[in-house]
């Protein structure tokens, strides 16, 4: 189940307005109905929240570039048959295939990302060694043992089930196969998240736990070493993306994060609700976004 308070940093005052919330969440029961989690997730990642979505590779690109190079550092490919869960618009997958990937599955749970994932691929040739499928990250439709490898990029802080997510990523693993992810540290977009609260209209918003869960280093290799993982390695990076001003930095957040929280507001109000949250981005000059990234991997035995 999901955390029932706020699992990042935040300033004190934040935290108690986010978690108050996150207490009414539960005791309305808004916070353990997962399958609204999951489709408000599915949701934003479709662009049916924000249009701020089809900016994604545009503002995007270079940042989880940057993230999947980390993570395959070290990660022997060649050869493989590569699983990718939650490929977004085939970032990371890219990468896999450079470092000679076999074959690779591409899953997402939006068709909107799997669409944009496919045009990438094909568009670089390697559609002969790509399938794409979409999928449940709590619930791989795969069978035991199916890969040589599998990774992640940035998406385990948006499933619900954290534990069962990577549950399955082992249990789909073969003999001997490394699963390697990248994950939301406690730092992630803590600027950009602590400008949201505030800026957020609470009619909205207040009763709802967001989804969205980081993790610390701690956290992440507990639940690799659950799994019964082998030679398990972490690591954790962190920078400061810079923009010329609050109005491109809410952009490249916006763009990123697709907005998913949307899903709460009204329709007919969310043009106006992001006006809002960009002007508050550019009125206390908000140019600087945190990234927190946990790198892990481990071999199964």
């Amino acid at each position: 189940m999901p955390s029932v308070f706020w699992t990042g940093n935040l300033p004190i005052l934040v935290r108690m307005m986010a978690n108050a919330s996150n207490a009414l969440a539960w005791i309305t029961g808004n916070a353990r109905d997962v399958a609204s989690m999951k489709h408000r997730i599915k949701l934003g990642y479709e662009g049916a929240c924000s249009k701020d979505l089809t900016r994604y590779d545009e503002l995007g690109l270079k940042h989880f570039t940057r993230i999947a190079q980390e993570l395959l550092a070290g990660v022997d490919v060649t050869g493989k048959r590569v699983l990718d869960v939650g490929c977004g618009t085939g970032i990371l997958s890219s990468q896999v295939l450079e470092h000679g990937a076999a074959s690779l599955v591409c899953g997402d749970s939006s068709e909107y990302m799997l669409d944009q994932c496919r045009k990438k691929l094909v568009e670089r040739g390697y559609e002969k060694r790509v399938e794409l499928q979409h999928l449940d990250a709590e619930a791989l439709p795969f069978g035991d043992r199916s890969f040589d490898a599998v990774v992640s990029g940035m998406v385990l802080g948006l499933v619900p089930d954290q534990q069962m997510a990577v549950r399955e990523m082992v249990r789909v693993l073969g003999e001997g196969g490394v699963l390697a992810l990248s994950t939301h540290g406690p730092e992630h977009y803590r600027e950009a998240v602590e400008a949201t609260f505030k800026a957020s209209s609470k009619r909205y918003v207040f009763g709802y736990r967001i989804e969205f869960w980081p993790r610390s280093e701690a956290e992440v290799h507990r639940m690799l070493a659950q799994t019964g993982l082998s030679d398990i390695q972490m690591r954790r990076t962190n920078w400061q993306d810079s923009f010329e001003d609050g109005g491109e930095a809410f952009d490249f957040f916006a763009a990123t994060s697709a907005c998913f929280w949307y899903a709460r507001i009204p329709p007919e109000r969310r043009s106006e609700e992001s006006i809002r949250l960009r002007d508050y981005f550019a009125r206390h000059g908000v140019k600087r976004i945190t990234q927190d990234v946990i790198l892990a991997r481990g071999t199964r035995l």
